[in-house]
């Protein structure tokens, strides 16, 4: 456990010795701030009297709107906003982390040590999952709290999709690392799995995309790749309704189902298990 350990912080002090750690929050610094700056209201007895976004007059028409309603609508449309850059800032982040460990002089040190080497590649996992959940933490928690000071409304399922958000990172990020172990390029490994995310994200289609195809074998085909991918596009649904709750959460509500989380986690289990016996086998 302590050689586990020590692997971590090593891939934490690397983070930061080569800047990542601090681009990576500076860039959620920036959107925080961006988002802090460009929403000012202004609430007369718990309803909207009026609002500026990013400079511009929202049009309220002489109506009020209830607050309540207004953060509920405002977090759950944001969710979907933070499902997409929390992703894209994780992988781009982590991606790095098997090819810069396959690099000469880099792998020899960590082979030297007394660990094997499925306890290697899953402590550079863990880290990558640590980086990710710090940083989703600080994006989500700062977003929630400048919502609470700007209105004065506090609900905090909005917390509640971090943790589905970063169920899909341990997802992509374990297919990052199985093409990071084959290729041990971080370049083909970022591509790739954004490359996953788009394709799985336009499979949630596949009922009308079967139905637009005129072979048998080919509806199956788009069937079982649309089982096989994990589901990107209902998982970020499943964000949008955990936040949203009520007639928005019911139009979800197929997303938050077993099938969909668990067709992931398995997607997620096997490109780590192929990883790993991957890694076992290479010669360095």
């Amino acid at each position: 456990m302590r050689v586990l350990v020590a692997n971590i912080e090593d891939v934490l002090r690397e983070a930061a010795a080569r800047w990542t750690l601090v681009a990576y929050f500076l860039l959620s610094s920036i959107f925080i701030l961006i988002f802090a700056l460009g929403v000012n209201l202004d609430i007369v007895d718990g309803a909207l009297a009026g609002a500026k976004l990013f400079g511009q007059d929202a049009q309220l028409n002489g109506r009020t709107i209830e607050i309540e309603k207004l953060v509920l609508g405002f977090e759950s449309g944001f969710s979907a906003f933070l499902y997409l850059i929390g992703i894209f800032l994780a992988i781009f982040a982590t991606a790095h982390l098997v090819p810069r460990l396959q690099e000469k002089g880099t792998i020899d040190l960590y082979l030297s040590r007394p660990m094997s080497r499925l306890k290697l590649l899953f402590s550079r996992y863990v880290a990558g999952m640590l980086l990710a959940a710090a940083n989703l933490a600080y994006l989500i928690f700062s977003i929630w709290l400048i919502i609470i000071w700007k209105t004065h409304v506090v609900h905090p399922r909005i917390l509640l999709s971090g943790a589905i958000i970063l169920y899909v990172i341990a997802t992509l990020l374990a297919f990052a690392f199985l093409v990071g172990v084959v290729t041990s390029s971080t370049a083909v490994s970022i591509m790739s799995t954004y490359a996953i995310f788009l394709f799985a994200a336009i499979l949630s289609g596949h009922e009308r995309l079967a139905a637009a195809v005129s072979k048998e074998w080919q509806a199956t085909l788009i069937h079982g790749l649309y089982w096989l991918f994990p589901k990107t596009a209902q998982l970020g649904q499943a964000v949008v309704a955990t936040v949203a709750g009520g007639r928005l959460g019911e139009r979800f509500g197929d997303s938050v189902s077993l099938p969909v989380f668990g067709s992931t986690l398995a997607f997620g289990i096997v490109c780590f298990i192929l990883a790993a016996l991957v890694f076992q086998r290479k010669e360095f």
